[in-house]
């Protein structure tokens, strides 16, 4: 069964000429995700064979939402990959060398248990971050109707500054200067009723994880999801979900081409 997963983990940002408050705060501000309208990246993307292709990212047209710019990205096709599939559609802004995410952010399990997060100016990565720093987090809970049967489920969202690196290699071999890596986590629990009573279907876990690499004046270069998750045992209480009981799956993604305006 298929397993499609759509989450909100990537990075971006809005381009912005250097403003007079960030020099003032002693901050800096390159772009770590030149945005141009125009500007397109070409991503490998492997893992298993539902979650295997080759992604082609743009950045459509800018977008006014509550007064502010953003860019608006799409893509030629469906994706396949976690970036572009967390871009597509989605719009994102900077401002003080922070970048910020507004749309959705999705879960799929199986194509059968559909999981949407809507997200408002979510910061998922900033230039002037220490290592381990917390950048955005998101905390919440909501109620939607699977098959007939009403669930509850509560979800932590959170990206993490990692290391500032001076050079990265991916693993095809290609060298990048000036990288910040960043780490996008989702936790998920999830409980539904039977006859009146709460029941835990998914148990509190990291669901899916994130790394992404980010280099000065081009953007994500690379990025390494894991995909995992374990549901409870139902069986004694003769219930089963059309999904699979577990699953546990990696994808990459490398950039092959790009270009920048």
């Amino acid at each position: 069964m298929k397993n499609k997963l759509l989450l909100m983990a990537a990075a971006c940002g809005l381009m912005m000429s250097c403003s007079s408050s960030d020099e003032s705060n002693g901050t800096t501000n390159t772009y770590f995700l030149p945005l141009t309208t125009g500007n397109y990246w070409v991503y490998d993307v492997s893992g298993s064979q539902n979650l295997a292709g080759r992604d082609s990212l743009y950045i459509e047209k800018d977008t006014i939402i509550n007064a502010k710019t953003y860019s608006k990205f799409k893509t030629e096709v469906t994706p396949t990959g976690f970036f572009s599939t967390t871009l597509n559609g989605n719009a994102v802004r900077k401002e003080n060398g922070k970048l910020y995410l507004t749309g959705s952010a999705g879960l799929n399990f199986g194509n059968a248990l559909p999981v949407n997060l809507d997200v408002t100016d979510f910061v998922v990565l900033d230039e002037n971050a220490s290592p381990n720093q917390q950048l955005g987090v998101l905390n919440g809970s909501l109620s939607q109707d699977f098959q007939g049967i009403p669930l509850t489920i509560t979800y932590n969202l959170k990206a993490t500054a990692g290391e500032n690196l001076a050079s990265y290699s991916t693993p095809n071999g290609t060298a990048y200067n000036n990288v910040k890596k960043v780490v996008t986590v989702l936790n998920l629990s999830i409980n539904a009723t039977f006859g009146g009573f709460p029941i835990a279907i998914l148990p509190t876990q990291d669901v899916v994880t994130s790394t992404q690499y980010y280099a000065e004046g081009i953007g994500m270069v690379y990025a390494s999801t894991n995909i995992t998750y374990t549901l409870n045992d139902l069986s004694l209480l003769q219930i089963q979900l059309p999904i699979p009981q577990s699953d546990s799956q990696n994808q990459k993604e490398e950039l092959d081409n790009y270009n920048i305006l």
